[in-house]
């Protein structure tokens, strides 16, 4: 676990809300956040569109507040940082806060690695790492903070690369 938190350029970050302030306004960093309103108007016009059920219904009308932190490299400098370690560093963050991975096999896949934290079946956070679709050295990070089942996060886990490019324009 400690080779993974001494990934990254510079000193790594400690939590995701650290690793969000040290790379936010960063080139080739964007940085998105969703506020409970627009996600539960969000629910309600889309929910349906995405033909996810109950599950993924409750899922975004349970989240309180959500964080993407996206990168796509847009210089030799910024491919530089990619190959750095941000994966890592971002790994060794969920590793040392103890969020626990979520398997989404059985539920249609996801491009992200999803890991939550809570207690038993109730989640309170989860955060997702993923790639930009069609971006080499391309990274995202997802933070999301409500209430949830471990199948409601699964549900949501499963939509998480079309939402983030949806929300990430």
């Amino acid at each position: 676990m400690v080779g993974c938190r001494a990934a990254g350029p510079g000193s790594p970050a400690r939590t995701v809300a650290s690793f969000f302030s040290k790379y936010e306004g960063r080139e080739g960093f964007k940085t998105t956040e969703w506020s409970a309103d627009l996600l539960q108007r969000l629910a309600l016009v889309k929910a349906a569109k995405l033909l996810g059920g109950s599950d993924l219904t409750d899922a975004i009308t349970g989240i309180r507040s959500a964080k993407v932190i996206s990168f796509a490299p847009t210089s030799g400098a910024a491919r530089e940082l990619a190959q750095q370690g941000l994966r890592q560093e971002a790994t060794g963050i969920l590793q040392g806060e103890k969020y626990t991975p979520l398997s989404t096999s059985g539920f249609g896949g996801s491009d992200y690695a999803v890991s939550t934290r809570g207690s038993g079946d109730k989640v309170s956070e989860f955060a997702a790492l993923g790639s930009l679709p069609d971006v080499a050295d391309s990274f995202v990070l997802v933070s999301v903070q409500g209430n949830f089942t471990s199948s409601q996060v699964a549900a949501l886990s499963k939509y998480l690369p079309q939402i983030v490019q949806a929300t990430s324009k």
